[in-house]
């Protein structure tokens, strides 16, 4: 790996020579470099990417993932963080679930299990570091999934082919068409030839397909043009001084408009760069007639860089108007590469984004050990990684389904290689990104270029790296769990040298503790805890008096509002998800049989006779325990989640949340909240910690609410808390008190292993197991220097074709994705 860097390192440096007769490096191509190297130190980039099991659910089913984090250039896995944050959001912006995952070597699996109570409709994944943080919530890794609901369940309405979908408004969605159009780096200049790119979105904020001329002011039509995909393409013509030009559009269903068109400048310069060939970039600089006139000696110059690090910089010749260069695109890495032009003082003039795609290093292989396939029957699936033509070792994830059950749609679903190369480094919502990867050719490589000139390149702004002006860094990577806080005297001064103790409250035999330092700082680092621990913190000064208040650290989860793909959660769940929606029923079905899966099981009404001692404080005014659904403290323990409201999202019949306050989905209103008798707003819920609910009462019948009159009038939820009587707890010692302070803090949730039958084991439910759609997830293969491993599963009992794939990184950061199909008759 060392020689490696020392390697990268060389060709940069070999990469910043001389570009239109530029010889050694001076003003500005020094501060350039040295500022965006200092940028580069202080914000290295981490990305995260989620392999999923397949690109659609049903509630009642389990998402399956696997979590890569990268950072630089070259995509190599991140040792920076720790801690991966990984969320399931709805599309009102609640997070319904919620998970921190332990990093091991930048790679992490986890998994969501859906409750056959959830609400159909459109919902995002979302996953972050900590430490991604600092640059936006637009640079974490954030997919649009769809989650259908083949049973009847509360809050939705069903379609033709019995698919409910999510009623609730997704985000604002534009009234009508717009057009934009986008010269080639940043400006048109006159008497030059100019490339004008162009993108057309509907009301649904999706690609429309467009056609038009363009006009001068004197009406002579000077260009046509007409859209190459998804509603985007580029045309090209020379804007003469003195004139306007405007485009006629006409619309895919014959609508018209006129748009004008940006205003060329008689002063600037115009950039352009295009394919030369499949190894060459071309260049051309050309600076306006009346700017050489006025300062023929004036100088720029251009600099490439990719994460933070430059690969191309050159500088031009003084009196020329026309500049010239062919760049290797083997001198860059693959992915997303800024070209910035700039004046002799510093100031950035032009900008152009390019994609440089490099012929797959990584190359997978996978192959079956029998020709033939036959339903539950054992297959053996043998995996080969080679980087070139050496064995590469690296880690991957692999997914089989059965594609007739679960049709996919290749340019929408999840990849890697559009996500770590594409979509984290772009401003705004991409259609389609995994088009420009599948199945590679001219157009698709024209389309790709096209979408650069489209999209706008977002990691940072040139004129706050030239001022100095890097934003602090206010997140922190986390490498593991820990607990910290500032012990301090009643009246605020900081106590130093105070003893700190951390006890498990449900293995007392665990206990660590520390001292605090001169400004009454702790720290338990490097801790390792699972989910719905209960922890006691303890202090007492040097004398060991206990007059003293604990603050812990307390970090705001980010808000999930934001969401760049409000545009793909727009769309309702389609007809075409049918096919899905059938076989998920008849799993649903099945399950229910057998009593096994993620199912809320409606019980008959039962008599309470004996007083429950978890409902003993109920202030439920019908009698503790009366009630149309009841959840107990032990019901939580399990949950992951950072709020109370995201604990409860989709396990309350008939309750939706909308930023934590509950809503009846009769009528959509909300619901009157009462925490130990005391009427408070529903927008008090997500205040109350998880762990310190003893009980939950659900109240919507009128026969229950009807004891509250107006205000129970959209139904009731009643919240127990826990009290000093309650008795669950090995830890005997006080749990509230001077010195003492309780703290319940999320903790690393366990994945689950997955579950794949054994059709050759009498215990195997065949029934059951065939009727899987998801045939096989292993997220932790790993191949070993011979650059192989095995993989063996059975199929399932139904016929289809089944669809086998595989993605992740090797040891050097190289990304690879593959897809095996084969039949089973």
């Amino acid at each position: 790996m060392a020689s490696k860097r020392f390697f990268r390192a060389l060709l940069t440096a070999a990469c910043i020579t001389g570009f239109f007769g530029f010889v050694a490096f001076d003003e500005p191509i020094d501060k350039i470099q040295q500022q965006l190297a200092k940028w580069a130190d202080n914000n290295p980039a981490e990305k995260v990417y989620l392999h999923l099991d397949k690109p659609y659910y049903a509630a009642g089913d389990d998402i399956w993932f696997k979590a890569y984090v990268t950072s630089g250039s070259y995509h190599e896995l991140s040792m920076l963080s720790g801690i991966l944050n990984v969320e399931l959001i709805d599309a009102r912006g609640a997070v319904n679930q919620a998970i921190k995952l332990q990093l091991d070597n930048g790679t992490a699996a986890g998994d969501f299990a859906l409750p056959d109570t959830l609400q159909a409709g459109n919902y995002r994944l979302r996953a972050y570091t900590n430490y991604m943080r600092n640059a936006g919530s637009e640079y974490f890794f954030d997919a649009a999934i769809s989650i259908i609901n083949s049973i009847s369940t509360a809050g939705s309405k069903t379609t033709n082919n019995s698919v409910p979908v999510n009623t609730a408004p997704a985000g604002p969605v534009n009234n009508k068409a717009s057009l934009q159009f986008f010269p080639e780096g940043g400006s048109l200049i006159a008497g030059v030839q100019s490339a004008i790119a162009f993108k057309a979105i509907g009301a649904n904020g999706l690609g429309l397909n467009v056609s038009g001329v363009v006009t001068n002011n004197s009406g002579q039509q000077i260009a046509t043009f007409k859209s190459m995909h998804l509603g985007m393409g580029v045309f090209s013509f020379v804007p003469m001084p003195g004139n306007t030009y405007t485009a006629k559009v006409t619309y895919a269903n014959g609508n018209q408009s006129v748009v004008n068109l940006p205003q060329a400048s008689d002063t600037g310069y115009a950039l352009n760069i295009v394919d030369a060939d499949e190894d060459n970039l071309r260049v051309r600089i050309t600076t306006a007639s009346a700017m050489l006139q006025q300062n023929p000696d004036r100088l720029v110059s251009l600099v490439a860089q990719s994460a933070g690090k430059i690969y191309y910089a050159g500088k031009s010749k003084p009196g020329s108007r026309e500049f010239t260069a062919v760049i290797p695109k083997s001198k860059f890495p693959e992915g997303i590469v800024q070209f910035t032009l700039f004046s002799d003082s510093g100031e950035p003039l032009n900008e152009r984004i390019v994609f440089i795609r490099h012929p797959d290093q990584l190359k997978l292989n996978l192959t079956a050990d029998k020709s033939g396939s036959s339903p539950q029957q054992k297959m053996k699936i043998n995996i080969s990684a080679l980087n070139g033509d050496k064995p590469a070792a690296g880690s991957f994830s692999v997914a089989v389904i059965n594609e007739s059950k679960v049709p996919v749609d290749e340019d929408s679903e999840n990849n890697i290689f559009a996500s770590l190369l594409l979509t984290s480094d772009l401003r705004g919502y991409i259609e389609k990104p995994a088009y420009y990867f599948n199945n590679a050719s001219d157009k698709t490589r024209a389309d790709l270029d096209v979408l650069m000139l489209t999209q706008g390149y977002r990691r940072f702004e040139w004129k706050e790296i030239m001022q100095d002006k890097f934003a602090p860094v206010v997140f922190q990577p986390e490498k593991a769990l820990q607990v910290s806080g500032t012990i301090t005297t009643p009246g605020g001064k900081p106590v130093a040298n105070a003893k700190v103790q951390l006890i498990d409250i449900d293995n007392a035999a665990y206990q660590i503790d520390t001292l605090t330092d001169a400004k009454g700082r702790f720290a338990f680092t490097g801790l390792a805890f699972e989910d719905s621990i209960r922890l006691i913190i303890q202090a007492r000064t040097v004398k060991n008096k206990r007059d003293v208040i604990i603050r812990l650290d307390s970090i705001a989860p980010p808000i999930s509002g934001g969401n760049k793909n409000a545009v793909a959660m727009q769309v309702s769940i389609s007809d075409s998800l049918s096919v899905y929606a059938k076989s998920s029923k008849q799993l649903y079905d099945m399950q229910r049989r057998y009593g096994v899966g993620n199912h809320v099981i409606t019980l008959r009404e039962v008599v309470i006779r004996e007083k429950k001692v978890a409902l003993k404080h109920s202030a439920n005014l019908n009698g503790p325990g009366n009630a149309d659904q009841v959840l107990l403290a032990r019901d939580f323990r399990n949950f992951g989640c950072a709020n109370l409201s995201d604990c409860l999202q989709g396990r309350l019949l008939g309750v939706i949340f909308n930023n934590g306050i509950p809503y009846t989905t009769r009528g959509y209103r909300p619901m009157q909240l009462i925490v130990d008798g005391v009427y408070v707003e529903g927008s008090f819920l997500n205040s109350i910690n998880y762990n310190d609910v003893a009980a939950i009462e659900v109240l919507r019948n009128g026969a229950n609410t009807g004891i509250y009159g107006g205000r129970g009038g959209n139904g009731v939820i009643l919240i127990t808390t826990k009290r000093g009587d309650d008795n669950d707890n090995t830890y005997n010692g006080p749990t509230a008190g001077r010195g003492i302070k309780p703290y319940y803090p999320k903790g690393y949730f366990k994945a689950r292993t997955f579950y794949s039958p054994q059709y050759d084991s009498p215990k195997t439910n065949k029934q059951l197991a065939d009727l899987r759609s998801t045939i096989f997830w292993k997220p932790d293969v790993v191949t070993g220097t011979d650059g192989k491993a095995v993989i063996e599963y059975f199929n399932a009992g139904s016929k289809g074709t089944y669809r086998v794939l595989i993605e992740g990184l090797d040891a050097d950061g190289n990304i690879g994705r593959q897809v095996y199909r084969y039949n089973v008759q």
